[in-house]
């Protein structure tokens, strides 16, 4: 359980720098994943959490004559946030003023993705290992832009070069208003477990607003995360993936103290059915590939989901895709036939002999 100090405070809104938000509970940015379509579904279960769009290009930008679709924010879905990378200063400032003109809420640097074509020209998480660089970025974004300056990053490049307690440091001193702290080390990718116990020395040394980010997978994963480490909040990721009733249930959870029904194989399913209907609507063909990823998380821990996923992930229509799902929804919501048991198979050939 909570301790009352903690549990009070997460009943409260979370003020980043000038921007209030009437939920603790964040959905992270996911890149490939975090589009309009799904931050709708997302937004429909917590309708006032932060949401995020995928990782932006801040060079992309710079050589673009109109903003990329990536970048589109739906006047409904405040409050939202827009996540740049880039290790050039100048163009980090280009694009948050982009995105500020977009409609962002708040801009977030992201100085954590590990990926190796982000981090080798100096962007992602390479930026641990530049905290100079990182720190003039954050200044001039701040100088550039009306709205807060937020940070997400990692504990460090490695297991033997965990630096995030002085970049955590440079990051509030450079005028970040909020840090986002994604407990595995570069090194660590997605693998292992999150080391949550750096957030919570994180969360000591600063006075802005601390996120924990990382295997935020369930209302339970959230409450001894946030017992652990004492953070502002948390941030969910890859559990929202298929799932985007998660930050609602841990929304609501943190609210109330009670916890909200798991939704059935067939709410499930139908939610899928919307998420596939949506990215045809907005994409088109290219949003029908790239359901194929989503089809595959949301089919998952029910009788036939194997079969259902094979066949969804060779999807070429949008129809095919819908059927399919109805049908797994009609046969989630048919009773099982009770089997027989051994004295009532014997009455019954008694019976028809």
């Amino acid at each position: 359980m909570l301790s009352p100090a903690l549990q009070a405070k997460l009943k409260t809104p979370l003020n980043i720098g000038s921007v209030t938000v009437n939920s603790r509970v964040l959905q992270s940015p996911l890149s490939g994943v975090t589009d309009l379509v799904f931050r709708r579904l997302v937004r429909r279960y917590a309708p006032q959490s932060m949401l995020y769009t995928e990782m932006v290009n801040a060079k992309e930008i710079h050589h673009l004559q109109e903003l990329p679709r990536v970048m589109a924010v739906d006047p409904q879905e405040h409050p939202i946030s827009i996540q740049l990378f880039d290790c050039r200063p100048d163009f980090m400032a280009e694009a948050a003023r982009k995105a500020v003109a977009e409609g962002a809420d708040t801009v977030d640097i992201n100085m954590g993705c590990p990926v190796n074509k982000i981090t080798r020209k100096g962007g992602g998480s390479s930026l641990l290992r530049q905290p100079e660089v990182a720190e003039e970025i954050v200044r001039t974004v701040v100088d550039a832009v009306d709205v807060p300056v937020t940070v997400k990053t990692r504990i460090g490049w490695s297991d033997e070069e965990i630096t995030i307690l002085d970049f955590a440091r440079r990051m509030e001193g450079a005028g970040a208003q909020m840090l986002t702290l994604h407990g595995r080390t570069r090194a660590q990718g997605y693998n292992g477990a999150a080391q949550w116990e750096w957030i919570g020395r994180v969360k000591e040394v600063l006075s802005v607003p601390v996120i924990a980010n990382g295997d935020i997978v369930s209302v339970e994963a959230a409450v001894r995360c946030l017992q652990l480490t004492g953070a502002d909040g948390v941030m969910c990721a890859r559990g929202t993936l298929g799932y985007p009733f998660l930050v609602g249930q841990i929304d609501h959870f943190l609210r109330t103290g009670e916890g909200l029904p798991e939704p059935s194989v067939g709410e499930r399913l139908d939610c899928a059915k919307e998420h596939l209907r949506g990215l045809w609507e907005y994409k088109g063909k290219r949003g029908l590939y790239q359901s194929r990823k989503h089809m595959a998380w949301y089919t998952k821990g029910f009788k036939g989901a194997k079969e259902l996923r094979d066949r969804l992930s060779r999807l070429e229509s949008v129809e095919e895709g819908c059927r399919l799902l109805d049908e797994a929804i009609a046969a989630s919501q048919t009773p099982p036939t009770p089997s027989l048991s051994e004295k009532e198979r014997e009455l019954e050939l008694i019976a028809n002999a």
